[in-house]
């Protein structure tokens, strides 16, 4: 069954979420919003100079998911477009960002090599999300680009 590069990260996010108690009338926008903020990310250090090669070291392993500038990113988008929004408070709004490396470092584990020859490039991500779908509109669009390929 094959999977956008969007799934893959909701079911990341669904998974790390587990049992945090969030609100149940902002459930939906938080959860979209740390989909969002992940996604935005990406798609933001792909279009950046060197950024290709930041997302090729997260999903090859050479960067810790801890350290990268991509869960930064991701981190500050959720804060800024989510939580700021939201007013969820502190407690729970500190909870919630710290799951961004948790989630990241779950999808960076679906973008292996996938075809065998020794590195994670933009084959083995179109391989990981079915080579259809959203997944590989992006990928074909932003980041093809990008790795030389279209």
């Amino acid at each position: 069954m094959a999977f956008s590069l969007n799934d893959i990260i909701k079911q990341q996010v669904n998974s790390a979420v587990g049992g945090i108690e969030i609100p149940a009338d902002v459930k939906n926008q938080v959860l979209g919003g740390l989909s969002e903020s992940i996604l935005g990310s990406l798609t933001q250090t792909a279009t950046k100079a060197g950024g290709i090669n930041m997302i090729k070291d997260l999903f090859g392993g050479k960067t810790s998911v801890e350290s990268s500038p991509i869960t930064n990113l991701a981190g500050n988008l959720f804060n800024t477009n989510v939580l700021k929004k939201l007013g969820l408070g502190a407690v729970l709004g500190t909870t919630l960002t710290k799951l961004i490396p948790n989630i990241l470092g779950g999808v960076t584990k679906v973008f292996k090599d996938q075809n065998g020859d020794g590195k994670v490039d933009i084959n083995d991500i179109i391989i990981a999300v079915g080579g259809s779908g959203i997944g590989k509109g992006i990928i074909n669009s932003v980041l093809g680009g990008l790795f030389g390929k279209r």
